[in-house]
């Protein structure tokens, strides 16, 4: 089948551009790039001719409140009018688990505007909450420094490997619409403190990692259960350990 993949060139939907061509299915990478902006509609019409999925990864290049609030609003809203007018059967988003826990945080709080948007759409629709990538962590470490020292909440931390993210979004694309969500995070379960403690060890980083009960992750204050998955979520195969030491061998 035809699946566009919006944000098909950054880190995700490459990915997944990758793994849906592996499997037989015509995977379309659609983004700024290759002329297709959400944003101002442009490509939209001519890239969803004749596709049966749409997959939205895409991200905002800002996530200043009132930015990214714009961003996930415009966009979402320009692509389900035109998937409604090229007939397409299922919208797949990426999202992040805990945006419903942490609804003061700006960037969690665009993402719900986004689902809403698409729960009121006519068209079925999958929603894949996904816990934080390990591609990320060290933006996240960047983050969290205060004077040289990062700051990290000791609550629950179970971030997974990009390519198991691509992995199960591909799953849910080629699968029926659930009209609801699927968690996934990865394999390990952390308290978040003690990750980025061993992590920035790993990586010969001499910060000092600092047990801050009121750390903000990324302005808000995460709780216990926060940032991990409730009963039911499926779990990726790629231990932090693992991806590094392939990361760090090119591998």
């Amino acid at each position: 089948m035809k699946i566009v993949v919006i944000g098909g060139t950054g880190l995700i939907g490459s990915k997944l551009v990758t793994k849906l061509g592996e499997h037989g299915h015509e995977a379309v990478a659609a983004s700024p790039n290759t002329g297709v902006n959400t944003l101002t509609g442009e490509g939209l019409a001519e890239v969803l001719a004749g596709a049966s999925v749409v997959v939205d990864v895409s991200n905002s290049p800002s996530f200043e409140r009132a930015a990214v609030l714009e961003f996930f609003e415009t966009s979402t809203r320009n692509l389900l009018a035109a998937e409604a007018a090229a007939g397409v059967g299922h919208h797949v988003a990426l999202s992040v688990v805990g945006t419903e826990r942490m609804p003061e945080n700006g960037y969690f709080a665009a993402k719900i505007a986004q689902e809403q948007l698409i729960e009121k759409s006519s068209i079925p629709f999958s929603l894949v909450h996904a816990t934080q990538f390990f591609e990320f962590a060290r933006a996240i470490a960047d983050e969290a420094t205060v004077d040289g020292k990062v700051h990290v909440a000791p609550v629950r931390f179970q971030p997974m490997a990009g390519d198991d993210v691509a992995q199960a979004v591909g799953r849910v694309a080629v699968g029926s619409p659930l009209n609801g969500r699927v968690e996934v995070a990865g394999p390990e379960q952390f308290r978040m403190d003690e990750f980025f403690r061993e992590a920035l060890a790993a990586w010969g980083d001499p910060r000092e990692v600092v047990t801050d009960p009121q750390a903000r992750y990324f302005g808000s204050v995460p709780g216990e259960r926060t940032l991990v998955p409730g009963e039911g979520a499926t779990f990726g195969q790629i231990r932090y350990r693992d991806w590094l030491d392939r990361t760090a061998t090119g591998k």
